[in-house]
């Protein structure tokens, strides 16, 4: 049987033209030659005076076993250039963090962004594996919104935004949100260039708050406000509208700058005060509901849309001074 593992003269010419005439110093990364594989170590020859032993496990992508085999050349970190044990004390961890920090320099500079995985947590954010290079994420950069489980996100390859670098204190700050945000932006943009004021589209109502509610247009939100849901009196959106309902509304204003859309339900529909002056000539009697009472009179609903002012001095020839609550009920018609 043949041997697996070459004798080390066997290599000779390799190393001569691999580190003929390199200047090796401590701190620097070299290229050196692995000449045996002793149970959990390489031993490699990296052109030094002795030879130095580095674990396998360093040389093996994250969660795979190594292939490294005998006559392979591979970058090396060089700590120390002969220990009290006569080896040479080699990383390549080291090695692979320093050819990351020349990269990711570049990348930082010229804006790009990085991939990278979280793959730990820490105090006050995560850690982030960036091809050898760790970096930190803060809790506040992880997401657009909070989220509390981030567990779907770890060990998983994903884009990043380098915040800052720091080579001399080994400080790498990244951001998740910056991506997501800048990635939102461009959707935004190419949604809104595809919207006109005037159009008619269906949303789903994503949030009501009192003063009205957001409809998701399909990636961007717009503001139906509570002014705009009808042409009669909305007190609270909730009177016409419920969350996950969907709704056919018009585009009434498209902010180009800022992306803000405003939407409203009342122009899809005919306005009332058209023709109000033939509908309700002077002089003729009407029936009309009350719909709210107020210090100085009564407002009445002649039909959806059309409400009418009764003054309180216009409410009784003989009741004076009096409080229209004291005449008037709402309701009443």
């Amino acid at each position: 049987m043949s041997n697996l593992n070459p004798s080390r003269e066997d290599f000779a010419s390799l190393l001569e033209a691999s580190f003929h005439e390199q200047d090796v110093a401590e701190g620097a990364v070299v290229k050196g030659t692995v000449v045996a594989i002793e149970k959990d170590m390489a031993v490699i020859d990296a052109g030094l005076k002795v030879e130095g032993r580095v674990a396998l496990k360093e040389f093996g992508a994250k969660g795979k076993e190594s292939d490294l085999k005998v006559g392979d050349v591979v970058e090396i970190y060089v700590e120390r250039i002969e220990n009290a044990l006569g080896e040479a004390v080699l990383s390549r961890d080291k090695a692979r963090r320093e050819e990351s920090w020349v990269k990711l320099e570049k990348q930082f500079e010229a804006g790009e962004k990085v991939e990278g995985q979280i793959f730990n947590q820490v105090k006050g954010g995560f850690t982030v594996d960036l091809d050898g290079a760790v970096a930190f994420l803060p809790r506040s950069q992880v997401d657009i919104r909070p989220i509390r489980d981030v567990t779907p996100l770890m060990n998983t390859p994903q884009p990043f935004q380098i915040l800052k670098m720091d080579k001399r204190r080994g400080n790498i700050v990244v951001s998740r949100r910056t991506v997501l945000e800048e990635s939102r932006a461009e959707q935004r943009s190419e949604i809104v260039q595809n919207l006109e004021e005037g159009q008619t589209v269906d949303g789903i109502v994503k949030n009501i708050t009192d003063y009205g509610a957001f409809v998701d247009l399909g990636g961007i939100d717009g503001l139906l406000h509570v002014t705009d849901m009808a042409w009669r009196r909305v007190n609270h959106p909730t009177e016409i509208l419920q969350i996950g309902q969907t709704v056919k509304v018009q585009i009434i204003r498209i902010n180009q700058e800022t992306h803000r859309i405003s939407l409203g339900m009342k122009q899809l529909e005919a306005d009332p005060w058209d023709g109000i002056g033939v509908k309700y000539p002077m002089g003729v009697k009407v029936t009309g509901r009350v719909t709210n009472i107020t210090d100085y009179g009564a407002f009445v609903e002649l039909e959806p849309g059309i409400e009418g002012l009764i003054h309180v001095s216009e409410m009784s020839w003989t009741k004076k001074n009096v409080h229209p609550g004291k005449i008037l009920s709402t309701s009443e018609e």
